[in-house]
C-alpha cells in the first residue's frame, strides 16, 4: 500500500456586514480555486501545518476555532491523500508568501465561494458551515505531559516533575496552542501540570500560570467523579472573550469532558499524556469537542 500523503488547511473567514466572507486561493499550476492547504512537513502537527499553509498561501494569520471534517481522496497517480481542516478566523493579513503556488486570493460570501470552488468535497465543508452559529468562546483542555512513573517517584507525588519526554511534549503543546492566541493559563496544582504550560507561557510573553485545585485529581480516587464535575463547572466559568488553556489530569478529564458534552460514558474522552482537546461554543451551546 502506498504511504498516505498528509496535508492540512483551513476555511479562513472574516466578518463582512451581517455575515462572513471566505478566503479562496487560485493556483496557477492547476488553474483551480480552492481552500488554502498543503502537505505537512516531517513531524509537523496537523494544526500547525494548517496554520502555516494558510499563512503562506493567503498572507493571513488564521486563528483556529473549530475542527472540520478530514477529506480523503486519491491523487491522479493513485496515492491516497488526507487533508485535515480547521475553521479559522482572520487575525492579520498581508501579502501572499508562496507566490509560486498562489497568484490570486478572493474573499467571497459563502454561497459565491462554494460556486467558485473547483472541488465538490471542499464545497461540502462550506455546506457544513452554512448553519453554524457564531462562535463565541473556546477553551483548550490538555493533560499534563509525561512525568515518569508514579510508583518510581519517592517523594510527594504533587512534586513529581515532567521528564525529558514530557519536556518535548510540553514544547510541542506550547507551539500548537499558541496558535489559538490564549490569554489565560490555568494548571491543576501538581507541579507537572504547571510545567506543561511553561513553554506556552514563554511563547506568550510571560502570561502567568494560575493553579486551580478544581482540575486536580483528589487524594481519594473515589472522589474523582465529583471532582471532575466541579472541574467542568469551573471550566465553564473560565470561558469568556479570550481563550483559556487548562492543564488537568487523566483521572478527572474523561468525566469532565463527558459532563460538558452531556454524555454518560467517559471512555471516549480518555486522553493520553501530552494530548488535549479544543472545545468550541456558541453562547451556551457546545458546538464541538475535538482532539488537538
Amino acid at each position: 500500500m502506498p504511504e498516505v500523503v498528509r496535508a492540512a488547511g483551513g476555511v479562513l473567514y472574516r466578518p463582512a456586514g451581517d455575515g462572513v466572507e471566505i478566503c479562496l486561493v487560485h493556483c496557477p499550476r492547476y488553474d483551480d480555486w480552492a481552500l488554502p492547504k498543503g502537505k505537512l512537513d516531517a513531524g509537523e502537527h496537523p494544526l500547525a501545518g494548517a496554520a502555516r499553509e494558510v499563512a503562506e498561501e493567503t498572507g493571513c494569520a488564521g486563528i483556529p476555532q473549530l475542527r472540520l471534517p478530514t477529506l480523503a481522496y486519491d491523487l491522479p497517480d493513485g496515492t491516497p491523500k488526507t487533508v485535515d481542516y480547521w475553521l479559522m478566523r482572520l487575525g492579520e493579513d498581508g501579502p501572499v508568501r508562496d507566490t509560486s503556488e498562489v497568484d490570486e486570493i478572493a474573499w467571497l460570501p459563502p454561497g459565491a465561494a462554494a460556486a467558485r470552488l473547483s472541488y465538490d468535497d471542499e464545497r461540502g465543508l462550506l455546506a457544513r458551515l452554512a448553519g453554524l452559529p457564531p462562535i463565541t468562546s473556546m477553551v483548550a483542555l490538555v493533560r499534563h505531559a509525561h512525568a515518569g512513573e508514579r510508583k518510581e517517584w519517592k517523594g510527594n507525588d504533587a512534586l513529581r516533575p515532567i521528564d525529558e519526554r514530557g519536556r518535548e511534549q510540553a514544547e510541542q503543546i506550547g507551539g500548537v496552542l499558541a496558535l489559538l492566541r490564549p490569554d489565560r493559563l490555568v494548571a491543576a496544582t501538581p507541579l507537572r501540570c504547571k510545567q506543561t504550560l511553561e513553554p506556552l507561557a514563554a511563547l506568550l510573553g510571560g502570561v502567568p500560570i494560575v493553579q486551580d485545585g478544581a482540575f486536580a485529581e483528589p487524594a481519594d480516587i473515589d472522589e474523582a467523579p465529583a471532582r471532575a464535575k466541579l472541574g467542568a463547572q469551573r471550566l465553564l466559568e473560565l470561558r469568556g472573550a479570550g481563550v483559556p488553556v487548562i492543564c488537568s489530569q487523566g483521572k478527572v478529564m474523561p468525566t469532565m469532558l463527558a459532563t460538558l458534552c452531556d454524555e454518560s460514558d467517559p471512555a471516549p474522552y480518555k486522553t493520553p499524556k501530552g494530548d488535549g482537546w479544543l472545545l468550541t461554543w456558541s453562547g451556551d451551546r457546545l458546538l464541538d469537542a475535538s482532539r488537538i
